[in-house]
């Protein structure tokens, strides 16, 4: 079993950066890809980007590519997302979870995810 914690969200202008932090707790972390996630009121959830265990490999949405950037600390267990350049339509409630390559299932859909944390918000003002 893993428990995430999203940390780092609040309010920020437009053209402003945040960093966020999702720690786990539970030794599958540094075996783990992971993925981040957010939801805007109205809105369903929405792939932000996804980082292998190790953290070599990441995708992003195209939504967010250039802008954003993922890392992990598997001897800390957790995982952060870089937000820069943001913009009023980033804001949203961002969720870590754990990718279980759930065969046949795209890394961009939220229902190959697992245990996902209580979420964090960011709020961009123009």
């Amino acid at each position: 079993q893993v428990q995430l914690v999203e940390s780092g969200g609040g309010l920020v202008q437009a053209g402003g950066s945040l960093r966020l932090s999702c720690a786990a707790s539970g030794r599958t972390f540094g075996t783990s890809d992971m993925g981040w996630f957010r939801q805007a009121p109205g809105k369903e959830r929405e792939f932000v980007g996804n980082i292998n265990w190790s953290g070599s490999v990441t995708y992003y949405a195209d939504s967010v590519k250039g802008r954003f950037l993922i890392s992990r600390d598997n001897a800390k267990r957790t995982m952060y997302l870089q937000m820069n350049s943001l913009k009023p339509e980033d804001t949203a409630v961002y969720y870590c979870a754990v990718d279980t390559a759930k065969f046949g299932i795209v890394r961009t859909s939220a229902s190959r995810y697992a245990f996902w944390g209580q979420g964090t918000q960011v709020t961009v003002s123009s």
